[in-house]
């Protein structure tokens, strides 16, 4: 049986590429008082906005254990509000605040220039996406 070499995992690979992702975004973020824990959050609300910590949970893969302090931070920072529902008040949903949505086009537009000078070509980027997206689809159903 051949050796298995680091160099030669996906996983390393991944996992590697993972952390320098965390470095650049928490460059680029650092001037918004967000990490990218946080700056996760708010794409999910900035796409639906109002949604349970539940559900935030289920969308960012986090459990209430790592969200709930995080959502706190960001409360206490003017980013989100944290509201019981009306329905049911064990449930508690999480909005953006105007400070947030006023921040939004100017976060958007300092991420895109950051991006967009990482890759030297548009449709490598869209091809890398397109690939994770069917890795983290395929460990999604395998590991059930």
């Amino acid at each position: 049986m051949k050796a298995q070499r680091l160099d030669d995992q996906i996983c390393f690979a991944l996992y590697a590429a993972s952390k320098k992702f965390t470095k650049f975004y928490k460059e680029i973020l650092a001037d918004f008082g967000l990490t990218y824990s946080q700056y996760l959050v708010l794409l999910a609300l900035y796409e639906q906005n109002h949604l349970s910590i539940k559900d935030l949970g289920e969308k960012l893969e986090l459990d209430s254990g790592t969200l709930t302090p995080l959502l706190k931070r960001m409360e206490a920072n003017n980013w989100v509000e944290r509201n019981r529902s009306h329905e049911d008040e064990r449930v508690i949903n999480i909005s953006l605040t105007h400070h947030s949505k006023l921040q939004e086009s100017t976060i958007a537009a300092v991420i895109d220039r950051c991006v967009v000078s990482l890759m030297d070509d548009e449709a490598e980027y869209k091809a890398l996406l397109t690939l994770s997206k069917k890795l983290n689809h395929v460990l999604t159903t395998k590991l059930k």
